[in-house]
Parts: C-alpha cells; structure tokens; sequence
C-alpha cells in the first residue's frame, strides 16, 4: 500500500467518522450515554425523540463503534465505547467552536442558515 493510499484511506475514516458526528440527535445521544447506560426507553424520554429515532441513531453510532449494547431482559442497554478519547474529540469540538465564534454555523452548504432556509 502506497502512502497515498494510506493518507487516502486514513482521511475516508476520518469522514465516516466525523459522518457519525452529523446529527444534533446522535450528538444528543453520545451525551447521555457520557452520564451512564440507558436504554432506547431512557433515551426517548430524556430527548422527547421517538423511538424509531432512537434506535436508528444507535444503531449508526453502533455501527461506527462508538456505541456497544448488552441485552438486559427484553431491552437492550447502550453505553459509549471509548469513552474518554470520545470525551476529549468532543472537547475538542467545543474549543474550536468557540475559538471560531460558532462559524462554521454560517457555512452555505453545511451551516444553520441552510437549514432554516430549507424549512
């Protein structure tokens, strides 16, 4: 493998990944489960989502192995896999947002302003 491909492949990662940060819902979802284990149930209730909501999500977070489940009678309980690096991005996430003044909300293509003209 060249070292272009690596850069290549190392920078769609980091996409898919980021891909997985892309939904206010799933960023939602993270912070909860930061605080502990909750069910899909638990998780309803804290976000006002609904079910199916919930459950897509995790199962996009669970896919990005960012989220892990263990059956617990009927339900299914969530937690963060790697917790502490997952708390230290997000971190990160909220210095740059700040160090920017929250620009990137003013992106044409990604920003709130695209999002509310759209609605």
């Amino acid at each position: 493998m060249t070292m272009l491909t690596r850069e290549t492949s190392a920078l769609k990662a980091a996409s898919c990944l980021f891909h997985g940060f892309s939904d206010p819902s799933r960023l939602a979802i993270l912070q909860h489960l930061a605080l502990g284990e909750h069910r899909v149930v638990d998780l309803t209730a804290h976000l006002g989502l609904a079910q199916s909501t919930v459950s897509k999500h995790l199962a996009c977070l669970k896919d990005c192995g960012l989220v892990d489940s263990r059956p617990e009678g009927r339900a299914s309980v969530f937690s963060l896999n790697h917790s502490e690096a997952l708390l230290d991005l997000l971190a990160a996430a909220e210095r740059l947002l700040a160090l920017t003044g929250d620009a990137v909300t003013l992106c044409p293509r990604y920003g709130t302003a695209r999002t509310e003209s759209a609605s």
